[in-house]
């Protein structure tokens, strides 16, 4: 059974960072596409950032490209999104999600097979 579970959400105040952490269990791909996705009341979801075996680097949201920094491996069963500088808009619930596929398009959350929990970000003063 594919689990993923998010750590590392909480309250900042604006300018401040926090690291999430996405634990996966019951499953060791060698293809896969994993992300981290937020949706705050009453919008979108949105992509946030991106790894995937079919590309060389994480993709980002413009909204928070040279702010957050993902980094980790599934193959270690954790993956990570530092996020600096945050900004009231950033506040949403963050949820990582997998799909056991390679994809060099990684920020569409349609395509995701396997979700955590979520964690809640607030950024406010």
């Amino acid at each position: 059974q594919v689990q993923l579970v998010e750590s590392g959400g909480g309250s900042v105040r604006p300018g401040g960072s926090l690291r999430l952490s996405c634990t996966i269990s019951g499953v060791t791909p060698y293809y896969y596409t994993i992300g981290w996705f937020r949706q705050a009341p009453g919008k979108q979801r949105e992509g946030v950032s991106c790894i995937s075996s079919a590309r060389d680097s994480p993709d980002y949201a413009d909204s928070v490209r040279g702010r957050f920094g993902m980094s980790g491996d599934v193959a270690k069963k954790t993956v990570y999104l530092q996020m600096s500088n945050l900004k009231p808009e950033d506040t949403a619930v963050y949820s990582c999600a997998l799909v056991i596929s390679g994809l060099s398009a990684c920020l569409d959350g349609s395509v995701m097979r396997y979700w955590g929990q979520g964690t809640q970000v607030t950024v406010a003063s």
